[in-house]
């Protein structure tokens, strides 16, 4: 008899965790993928085509290699523009490229 409850606990056990595993995938976004301000799923931006090109256009050379502040905060590595965030909107005020800062940001 005591087996028989170890089964049934068991099995429901493993129940719950397949309905809470399904569960979270119908409610989570696609590691690929970023949900913009508009409630919109957009593909992820990639760093070199879509934002590093955004800072060499407003910011270079200053936050480049042999710029004056590049030791400080280069703005060629992915890690920078994560750590400073929307603090980099002071300087970028275009929506558009707001948006895709945004979204790379809000990457895991």
């Amino acid at each position: 008899m005591r087996w028989a409850a170890v089964v049934i606990l068991l099995l429901v056990g493993v129940a719950v965790l397949i309905l809470a595993r399904r569960q979270q995938s119908a409610f989570s976004v696609a590691p690929a993928e970023v949900v913009n301000s508009s409630g919109v799923t957009t593909p992820k931006p990639d760093f070199e085509k879509e934002v590093k090109p955004i800072f060499q256009s407003g910011c270079m050379p200053c936050h480049f290699q042999g710029g004056k502040v590049y030791d400080k905060m280069p703005f060629d590595k992915p890690e920078t523009i994560t750590r400073l965030g929307t603090k980099l909107f002071t300087r970028i005020k275009d929506e558009k490229q707001r948006e895709v800062i945004r979204a790379f940001i809000a990457q895991p």
